[in-house]
C-alpha cells in the first residue's frame, strides 16, 4: 500500500474536490443489505467520500485509511471515527462490524491477509462489499479522447492494480461466496473545467508529469475544447460500478 499513500497524499483537498460522489441510493441498499447497522468500516478510506453517506444509515461508523494526510484533511467527516493504519491489520475487535466497504481501492490489498481480517471483523451475517470504477462515459468523440490519454498517453505510468479496476475486478477471487447487486453507476453534471480537474487527479497522469515536466491534460485542452463547444456547458458524465459483494461469516 506504500505507492497508494504516496500517490493519493500529496493534494487530498484536490482529491476530494474532482472525484465524483456514490449515488445516495447505494449506501440505502447496502444498510438493506444488513441484519443489523450498528457499525460500518470504510476501509482505505481516503476523503470520506464513501465514508459520510454511512453516517445516514448507520449507528457507528469508522473510517480507516493508510495515509493520515486524507484522514486529516479539511473534509467535513462528522461523526466518524477515523484511524490511520493498514488493511491487513485492523485495530477492532472480533464480529463488531456489521458492514465494511472498500471504495476503489480493493485493488491495493485484495490479499488472503486482507479478507481473512475482514471476515474476523465482520459480525456472522455482516456484508462485504467493495466497488470499483474505470473510464467515465460521456459521448463517443469525448469518450476517445480520453481512451486515449488513458491507454496510450498513459501506458506505462498506471500503478499495480490499475489493471484489476479496469477489468472491473473481475480478476480477483473473493475466499467467499459472492453475489451480483443492482446496477448503480456514479452520475455528474460537469463543465469542461470540472472534467480536466478530474482527469488530473488520475495517479498516472501525476507520475507522467513528474517523468516529463509537463501536463499530459493541458496537451489535450485544445482537442478537449473543440469537442465540448462552450466549456461552461454542463454534460452528463457516467461511471458504471463494477462489485465484489458477499457474507464472508455465512
Amino acid at each position: 500500500m506504500g505507492d497508494s499513500v504516496q500517490l493519493f497524499s500529496i493534494r487530498p483537498d484536490d482529491y476530494a474536490q474532482f472525484r465524483p460522489t456514490y449515488p445516495n441510493s447505494l449506501f440505502k441498499w447496502l444498510a438493506e443489505q444488513c441484519p443489523a447497522t450498528r457499525c460500518a468500516l470504510d476501509v482505505a478510506a481516503g476523503s470520506g467520500q464513501a465514508t459520510r453517506p454511512l453516517l445516514d444509515h448507520f449507528h457507528r461508523v469508522v473510517a480507516c485509511d493508510a495515509s493520515p494526510d486524507q484522514l486529516t484533511s479539511s473534509t467535513d467527516w462528522r461523526p466518524a471515527e477515523r484511524f490511520a493504519g493498514q488493511a491487513e491489520r485492523l485495530p477492532l475487535r472480533n464480529g463488531v462490524v456489521d458492514l465494511i466497504v472498500v471504495a476503489q481501492a480493493l485493488h491495493w490489498f485484495a490479499t488472503p491477509a486482507f479478507f481473512a481480517e475482514a471476515k474476523r471483523v465482520l459480525s456472522a451475517d455482516g456484508l462485504f462489499c467493495a466497488w470499483c470504477y474505470s473510464l467515465l462515459r460521456i459521448e463517443p468523440s469525448l469518450d476517445a479522447v480520453i481512451g486515449q490519454l488513458h491507454d496510450e498517453t498513459l501506458s506505462g505510468y498506471w500503478p499495480q492494480g490499475r489493471a484489476s479496476v479496469d477489468a472491473g475486478y473481475r480478476d480477483i477471487q473473493a475466499p467467499f461466496e459472492t453475489f451480483q447487486p443492482p446496477a448503480f453507476a456514479i452520475e455528474v453534471h460537469w463543465n469542461l473545467s470540472q472534467l480536466l480537474g478530474y482527469l488530473r487527479t488520475w495517479s498516472a497522469v501525476k507520475r507522467w508529469q513528474q517523468t516529463h515536466g509537463r501536463d499530459p491534460v493541458t496537451q489535450l485542452e485544445p482537442e478537449f475544447k473543440g469537442l465540448w463547444g462552450n466549456p461552461e456547458q454542463q454534460r452528463r458524465v457516467r461511471w458504471p460500478l463494477h462489485f465484489i459483494a458477499g457474507y464472508p461469516g455465512r
